[in-house]
């Protein structure tokens, strides 16, 4: 009875241990079947934000390129004055943001060292780049405005303690021979616009530098905006005061057009980054280019030189090369 007591014992356990790895198996094909269902809708919904992401971005660099073209329409109005009122447009829909956040106007006192250092930064990047507008062809000023990614880079290294792989450095450099061709270099001496511009370019990528260090600490992107134009509004103002320029109604309606695009810009990219990575789709910023060449063909009569048009290639190539590069990482 023993023996046959074990044998049936046995028998029942390897019946268990038998249904045990079936259902096992049985479990492991459900939640195979489920990670691919997921997978699958995952990948749908990416596709569905990416696309939208990329259109948004698209629509970041219509609306830059037409706040370009309006601050070149109008005209003798001093730099000074052109930023200012491009910034107060966007102070006051950066404050109906921030009243319809539950957080409203509450800030990282931790991050405002960076948020400051970004507005400096961003604001003189801003009027280099505005005086370049007014001195140079319009897709020529955009280009070198969009050097800022590469500026970014050599930036993140002293501030983000962030080293460029060899990849990274070529295409920085390769970027800059791109640049030489836009700028034009003869006999040792650059276009002073041209390196205005680009000096912009510098502003522009030291300011996204120490916005990433700013929101990687976790402030709110729409506070960091409201701070920039809160400062681009407050440095430009004495100048306003003191030397205004009267304006026609065409200039007026210029600079609250150039204001107007600048936010819906703003906004745009705002969104499109809360969609997708920033390495997926930064490259679709350069359209930016393609919208200001346009609006200078069709309606300043500038049609850029054969110089230009190979700097925009190069940079605008070696930036989709970069950008394929950081997608496969």
């Amino acid at each position: 009875m023993t023996a046959k007591t074990g044998k049936m014992e046995k028998t029942d356990m390897t019946n268990l241990v038998g249904k045990d790895t079936e259902l096992k198996k049985v479990d492991d094909l459900m939640e195979q079947k489920r990670d691919r269902k997921g997978a699958m809708e995952t990948r749908k919904g990416g596709i569905s934000k990416h696309t939208k992401a990329i259109g948004f971005v698209i629509l970041n660099s219509l609306g830059f390129a037409g706040m370009t073209f309006f601050v070149r329409l109008s005209g003798e109005v001093p730099t000074m004055q052109k930023v200012f009122f491009r910034n107060i447009v966007a102070l006051f829909i950066a404050i109906i943001l921030l009243m319809r956040t539950e957080e409203k106007f509450h800030f990282k006192k931790e991050t405002m060292g960076y948020v400051l250092l970004r507005c400096i930064t961003g604001c003189a990047g801003m009027i280099l780049n505005f005086w370049a507008i007014d001195h140079l062809a319009l897709a020529d000023a955009n280009i070198l405005n969009k050097m800022s990614p590469f500026f970014a880079m050599i930036m993140s290294i002293l501030i983000l303690r962030e080293i460029p792989k060899r990849f990274e450095w070529g295409c920085i450099i390769v970027a800059f021979i791109g640049v030489a061709f836009i700028v034009k270099p003869t006999a040792g001496i650059a276009s002073v616009p041209a390196l205005m511009g680009l000096l912009g370019g510098l502003g522009a990528g030291t300011a996204y530098t120490f916005l990433r260090k700013a929101t990687s600490r976790g402030e709110r992107g729409t506070v960091v905006v409201f701070c920039f134009a809160l400062f681009c509004t407050l440095a430009t103002l004495p100048n306003l005061i003191f030397n205004f320029y009267p304006m026609t109604g065409e200039q007026w309606l210029c600079l609250g057009l150039a204001g107007c695009c600048a936010a819906v810009g703003q906004l745009a990219i705002t969104a499109a980054y809360t969609l997708a990575p920033a390495k997926e789709i930064s490259v679709f910023d350069y359209s930016q280019v393609i919208f200001a060449s346009l609006l200078g063909i069709l309606f300043l009569n500038e049609v850029p030189d054969a110089f230009s048009l190979i700097g925009y290639a190069i940079v605008i190539v070696t930036a989709v090369v970069k950008w394929r590069y950081a997608l496969k990482e």
